[in-house]
């Protein structure tokens, strides 16, 4: 069985060295992208194009060593955020040779005169989280990001403006190392307009002098905590009981709906680590102080929806878990719009003061074959008085909760 040789084509053609291209001259098989492939259009052996089913093309290149001599072409360097280290994975180390080549990252570094040995690398291919993505945003001074055909350039410096992250340098290359190069720095604002190259990586900068220490989130923050209007928030003790109703874990995605204040979504994020949390909210007024709230605390994974209920949730992701904090009037209409979305093991948790809601929401959870469990709670805080302290009542809240079985 021969080793299957992974040699990583730089930028491009050019920087293959002769030693690279007498081993491809000695191959049979060579495995690469379409790009890739389209450099060799005289290879005389035979070609094997990596697509989606990255499974089956690994099992093809198994079948194929066995007897005959494999080199896969990969991007950059293929032991950056490349095919490299996958494949040794699947055939074992003693079964692959990495030839390396300069990266991505390196080639865009250079391009712009910056060292890149405190750069963090960072990249949304493969549906990796997003949160690490903008974790590292927040805390370092120097990212490079490589963007998917979803998450792309001008989506991501969209939501860096949502987080108040809008006091960056931006430095966005397309097509590196091919004829139709171009770079530029752009400001966020500038960035979330344009349209990019779908070869790209971002380069995002931060003055030292522009970090300020922000405010850390916490389970049960007081409500003055938060900007929101006249009182409307879910009370810390009520939010801290209702969160713990949706049995968060780490990799859930959440919908708020009627997010308010964004408080539940606030506090809800910091469970669902390597997760999201979307908040969905009518009120420009109110979504403009989820936004404030968000800004405030750096929280990296809670989205936000300006978006009337029950419309507006064809194109989330699909929740793990829900939480309804108002409805009003079309309270109903939400939960049943929402129930159809929500995954086979799923939870809907919803909060009322409104005794006419609590039948409501059982009857309808009841109809749509969800297990029902209601909790009544009651808070009383205490209130200095002038010879002493007293209990003072909130509202009551029924948290009734809907499992999937």
């Amino acid at each position: 069985m021969n080793p299957v040789h992974v040699i990583g084509i730089g930028l491009g053609f050019e920087d293959l060295t002769e030693r690279h291209r007498e081993i491809i001259r000695q191959s049979d098989v060579l495995v690469g992208g379409r790009r890739h492939l389209g450099y060799f259009k005289d290879y005389p052996g035979e070609k094997l194009l990596i697509t989606g089913n990255i499974q089956k093309v690994f099992e093809q290149i198994n079948d194929r060593m066995q007897n005959r001599s494999v080199v896969v072409i990969g991007s950059g360097d293929p032991n950056f955020f490349g095919i490299g280290p996958s494949l040794v994975e699947y055939l074992g180390e003693d079964n692959v040779v990495i030839h390396p080549n300069i990266s991505v990252a390196a080639a865009a570094f250079s391009r712009i005169k910056l060292s890149w040995h405190d750069a963090v690398v960072v990249s949304l291919h493969g549906g990796k989280s997003e949160k690490d993505v903008f974790d590292a945003i927040i805390k370092k001074d120097k990212v490079a990001v490589f963007t998917d055909s979803k998450r792309t350039p001008a989506w991501l410096a969209r939501v860096l403006i949502e987080m108040g992250q809008d006091n960056l340098r931006v430095c966005i290359f397309e097509n590196l190392g091919s004829s139709n190069e171009h770079f530029a720095w752009y400001s966020p604002q500038e960035a979330a307009g344009k349209e990019f190259a779908a070869l790209n990586i971002v380069i995002i900068i931060r003055a030292g002098n522009q970090r300020r220490q922000m405010p850390v989130a916490y389970f049960g923050m007081p409500e003055d905590t938060y900007a929101h209007e006249k009182g409307l928030i879910t009370k810390t003790e009520v939010r801290a009981v209702a969160i713990a109703r949706l049995c968060l874990f780490p990799h859930h995605v959440l919908w708020d709906l009627g997010g308010g204040s964004g408080s539940v979504s606030i506090e809800a994020s910091l469970l669902v680590k390597d997760g999201m949390v979307i908040c969905v909210e009518k009120r420009p007024e109110r979504v403009e102080q989820i936004r404030k709230n968000i800004k405030q605390f750096q929280v990296t994974n809670v989205r936000v929806i300006h978006s009337h209920l029950p419309e507006g949730l064809n194109d989330l992701p699909r929740p793990d878990r829900i939480f309804i904090g108002g409805g009003g009037k079309d309270l109903v209409k939400i939960i049943k719009k929402a129930v159809s979305y929500m995954k086979s093991d799923g939870l809907m948790v919803v909060n009322t003061i409104l005794l006419d809601n609590i039948e409501r929401v059982r009857s309808t959870f009841t109809e749509m074959g969800l297990r029902t469990d209601v909790v009544q709670l009651q808070v009383s805080r205490g209130k200095e008085m002038p010879w002493g302290e007293r209990l003072e009542a909130l509202n009551p809240v029924w948290i009734i909760t809907g499992t999937k079985v």
